[in-house]
């Protein structure tokens, strides 16, 4: 049913059970009843919550945690993000239990009582209200006060925005492949897990990319985390425990399992884990008022505003946590246990036990503290957050020698700034270009200043496009030595031992081996024939001994289910895109009749392939790295993001112009130089580059010029 017939219902909901209060009890009024409502749910709801916490904790200190649990500790949400994703939850049971104790009939007209439920719940009370100063030449940490007509734009802990209306099942909330036997557009919607075994997986050696370098992969993945995250939601329902879900594939609640088949035929060594694969919804947040829409939507825990959240956070109680707030330096906090070589590390969580304490349980070495709670997720992610720390601290020391009068807070201030800038500039300067190609100058024109009216926000089809990255991973990672030699007995590692695997920096060689296998290997190509290695298709986040993991082609085309996204189609028509609707148009679009007619005889129509997928099933576009659909929606993002941005590097004011021209000579090879014992890296690090030949000394790379910064002191 759609949501316009859906809305209207609910709405008379509320109108009628005001006028049954009032028929049969006169001392009952709606707001009563409503707060009632409100009141039973928060108590179900805070258990829940509490459960989770409580059951994390525990499976934490198991001495083998499981897949699931893995999984459930780097997709749990914290702080700020936990208190918003509870309230989107009280306010959607609320809903549900008020209106499906009524009878809907013969009932029209709104109800002006969805106002009073928001305020119940505490939906428009954020868990700290920032005071905006609209002087401030610094970002906030939340991201709030950026546009200044509207200061909650780009903010994090806010929704996900739509650039296409939401389609659900039963037009609110529920995914298309829910209900066993109910089709979409006419056609049964196929397995996740049945799309990645047919589509996405294949059994031989990678195709690596002969133009681009891992860094490239994994400048991808540091972007990405900086502008979006939707943490899990919690079971909100004791009638689907997590053991039901996990365990037995109960659907119910939030629980929304990948059904088998869990194993391929043709890899009979690969067994299986029941008969699903764990899957919990993405957390969600309150609507916004005037509730034009009570469709779900997602939320985005960072901020969307390309500002280097991934080292700084984007809470201020987290910010502060990574600071060293006892220096007058403005400098990060810095691991106090261990160093590389004489170099820091990131501190370690201090909340114990943690999953990378289990991967080697001899070592026990702990995950990572940053900005961003993924920073642990693989190692080559968290050597990359560990030279952006001691590029702040490296900075934050340069500007102190410059500006001696400048007081810890302005060198924190002035440091994340020009941070800010880097991330920005490395993405729309060196990135970009390789993944739009020959579209980078149509999607993305020339800077032209803030726009106000642009919105920035992150939408919720980009959460899933942006996942074109996973298809660029390769099933090895390298450590070399400083002859890009291999480095060790164990030099060539399979990717699915690096997940969490802390204790493979600390106490296994550094961060140096690993980015120079950054440096001198390849990244994976997409190919239609060989789109996802099997080490992330059948070993996501697979513990130490197990013999199982999870499915990340699997959970990609899930997800889309879950946040209510549509079909292939719709995105192709939204970007002004031929819509196929038979196998002869369908191959026109990918170049690939026998890919076509795989997923017309899985989806039934184009229009029910899943976003993702028929997304990363294109042709490359000339020069780029994905095909026309992701072309555009990356590229309407990005500009939204570039032009939506009251801080952007380019926008006059934020710097001076000298401070623009010194700030051009950035670079991820100088970042290296400057923050590793490395000595030789190429000049284009996101290039496929050979040893020795296209490597230099690191004095042959420019380095950033901070006299623009100095300033006279009054």
């Amino acid at each position: 049913m759609s949501l316009l017939l859906h809305l209207p219902a609910l709405l008379a909901s509320l109108a009628l059970l005001q006028a049954t209060v009032s028929a049969t009890c006169a001392q009952t009024t709606i707001a009563a009843a409503i707060s009632d409502a409100v009141s039973q749910v928060k108590v179900q709801v805070d258990k829940a919550f509490l459960d989770s916490r409580t059951r994390l904790k525990t499976s934490m200190s198991s001495e083998s945690p499981t897949m699931r649990q893995l999984l459930e500790y780097l997709k749990h949400a914290k702080g700020q993000t936990r208190m918003a994703i509870r309230k989107g939850q009280v306010w959607e049971e609320t809903l549900k239990r008020l209106t499906q104790s009524l009878t809907l009939t013969n009932v029209t007209g709104p109800s002006l009582h969805l106002a009073f439920l928001f305020h119940e719940v505490g939906c428009g009370l954020p868990a700290s209200a920032v005071i905006c100063n609209k002087y401030s030449p610094y970002r906030t940490i939340t991201g709030d006060c950026n546009n200044r007509r509207n200061t909650e734009l780009g903010a994090a802990n806010r929704a996900l925005a739509r650039w296409l209306p939401a389609e659900y099942e039963d037009g609110l909330s529920l995914p298309f492949g829910w209900t066993p036997g109910k089709t979409r557009n006419g056609f049964p919607l196929p397995l996740a897990r049945e799309v990645s075994n047919q589509i996405v997986g294949y059994l031989n050696g990678d195709v690596l990319d002969q133009k681009r370098s891992l860094v490239f992969m994994q400048w991808g993945q540091i972007v990405d985390h900086d502008l979006d995250f939707a943490p899990e939601t919690e079971l909100g329902s004791s009638q689907h425990s997590q053991t039901q879900c996990d365990e037995h594939c109960i659907q119910g609640d939030n629980c929304f399992p990948i059904m088998g088949p869990i194993s391929r035929p043709t890899t009979p060594k690969v067994k299986t884990q029941g008969k699903c694969m764990p899957f919990i919804r993405s957390g969600f947040v309150c609507p916004t008022p005037p509730y034009e829409s009570l469709t779900r939507d997602q939320i985005n825990a960072p901020t969307s505003f390309l500002d280097a959240s991934f080292v700084y956070g984007s809470e201020p109680s987290l910010a502060s946590r990574l600071r060293n707030l006892s220096s007058p330096l403005g400098l990060m906090a810095v691991n106090q246990e261990v160093s590389d070589h004489g170099l820091p590390y990131l501190p370690f969580v201090s909340k114990k036990p943690n999953p990378c304490e289990f991967i080697n349980t001899t070592a026990r070495v702990p995950c990572f503290l940053a900005g961003d709670s993924r920073a642990s997720e693989q190692i080559l992610l968290a050597a990359s957050h560990t030279l952006f720390l001691r590029e702040h601290n490296r900075l934050a020391r340069e500007l102190k020698e410059l500006n001696p009068h400048w007081d810890g807070e302005m060198l924190y201030q002035e440091t994340r700034k020009i941070l800010g800038a880097f991330t920005q500039i490395i993405t729309f300067r060196d990135y970009l270009p390789i993944v739009l190609g020959d579209e980078m100058q149509k999607k993305i024109p020339p800077y032209q200043g803030y726009n106000e009216s642009v919105d920035p926000r992150i939408s919720n089809v980009f959460t899933l496009a942006f996942r074109f990255g996973h298809l660029e991973i390769p099933s090895t990672m390298s450590r070399l030595d400083k002859n890009y030699q291999p480095w060790g007995p164990e030099s060539e590692l399979p990717l699915h031992t690096l997940f969490f695997n802390t204790w493979r920096i600390v106490k296994d060689g550094g961060i140096d081996p690993l980015v120079r296998g950054m440096l001198a290997r390849k990244s994976k190509l997409m190919h239609q024939n060989k789109m996802m290695t099997g080490e992330l298709r059948n070993k996501l986040f697979q513990p130490p001994h197990n013999i199982y993991g999870h499915d990340l082609a699997a959970i990609n085309i899930q997800r889309s289910r879950d946040h209510g996204l549509p079909g292939y189609n719709s995105w192709r028509g939204f970007c002004g895109l031929s819509q196929p609707k038979t196998m002869e148009e369908l191959n026109t679009v990918l170049e690939n009749e026998m890919l076509a007619k795989k997923l017309l005889d899985l989806y039934g129509t184009p229009d029910n392939i899943d976003v993702w997928m028929g997304a990363i099933a294109e042709p490359m576009v000339e020069g780029g790295r994905v095909g026309s659909l992701l072309a555009c929606l990356m590229g309407k993002q990005f500009q939204k993001v570039r032009d939506g941005d009251r801080f952007w590097w380019e926008n006059p004011g934020v710097f001076t112009k000298k401070q623009q021209e010194a700030l051009q000579k950035v670079s991820v090879s100088r970042l290296i130089c400057d923050n590793t014992h490395i000595t030789k890296v190429p000049l284009d690090p996101f290039q496929a580059n050979s040893y020795p030949q296209d490597f230099v000394d690191c004095s042959a790379i420019d380095k950033l010029d901070l006299s623009p910064w100095a300033s006279v002191e009054n």
